[in-house]
């Protein structure tokens, strides 16, 4: 199984396509999830759409706007509310996990690895095989 973070930016105008990825993908649509993580003292969240992986191929792609949107908790603001209107949408609660942020990690890959490793340990993914 080969799970990776497809980047898309950091939640301004590609979280409309984030948006679309989950609308568009509803069949295969696993989990929308927020990562809250603070960063020189800012509260911000990462949005996530969770596919479930391809078959044949056994391909997880996870889509991501990576820390660039206000912590909605702290300062709610109108992208995290348009993800949640998705979710309401589409059935699905936002899955929320408070996570290191990705500048405390040499290179994105290896933030990249940290989550996946805690979404494998809290079983949203599948472990590897």
């Amino acid at each position: 199984m080969l799970q990776r973070f497809i980047e898309l930016g950091e939640g301004y105008s590609d979280i409309y396509e984030l948006i679309e990825l989950a609308n568009a993908n509803q069949h295969r649509l696993a989990h929308l999830m927020a990562l809250h993580t603070t960063i020189e003292e800012k509260h911000m969240t990462s949005l996530v759409v969770v596919l479930q992986p391809t078959d044949p191929g056994e391909f997880q792609a996870l889509y991501i706007c990576r820390e660039g949107i206000p912590n909605p908790h702290i300062l709610p603001n109108k992208r995290f509310d348009l993800f949640n209107q998705i979710a309401e949408k589409l059935g699905k609660q936002i899955i929320e996990i408070e996570v290191k942020n990705s500048r405390e990690f040499a290179e994105n890959a290896l933030f990249y690895q940290y989550l996946i490793g805690i979404l494998r340990l809290n079983h949203y993914i599948p472990p590897m095989q």
